[in-house]
């Protein structure tokens, strides 16, 4: 076992048997948290370096390390993860897990430069979809693929008002 999610209010510890591990409220996830504020797929749990990490994985609710809303960051040993509001104590064993020398970065992505600061604390605004963008698009020709995957596609002429937000 690589390591335990201890309820922080009692219950069934739930074992961390793979490096990586998804948590959520969908049946098909490795950790299954039936609760209305757990997202389907909420967060992604990565072993790394020896050390867990949380990612969150675009929740509604969001995923918390020591009461800090998160992006993507380390958790370390006995300290407490929250999915919505359902918080537990993560304990492992850095060593037992191959950790060695330093204590790894506070980020799973060691480029600190590829996120905003408000997209690493978990308050940036999620895009939802740019309908007005992407009319304009189809006119010219774009393909639904262009378009989804952001290839041939200009942006440059986008406003605020383009753009709805969740």
């Amino acid at each position: 076992m690589l390591g335990v999610l201890e309820p922080y209010r009692g219950g069934d510890d739930i074992p961390l048997r793979k490096p990586e591990m998804v948590v959520g409220r969908s049946e098909k996830n490795d950790v299954v948290l039936r609760f209305a504020d757990v997202s389907g797929k909420h967060c992604r749990l990565v072993l790394s370096r020896g050390y867990w990490y949380a990612e969150d994985l675009g929740s509604t609710n969001g995923t918390r390390v020591n009461g800090f809303r998160t992006q993507d960051h380390r958790v370390d040993p006995d300290s407490r993860v929250s999915f919505g509001k359902h918080e537990f104590i993560l304990r492992y064993d850095p060593v037992k897990n191959g950790a060695q020398g330093e204590i790894p970065p506070d980020y799973l992505d060691n480029d600190v430069f590829q996120k905003s600061l408000l997209e690493r604390a978990g308050v940036a605004k999620q895009v939802k979809s740019m309908p007005k963008t992407w009319e304009i698009q189809r006119q010219r020709g774009a393909t639904l693929e262009e378009l989804e995957s952001g290839e041939g596609v200009d942006y440059s002429n986008l406003t605020i008002d383009d753009i709805e937000f969740d």
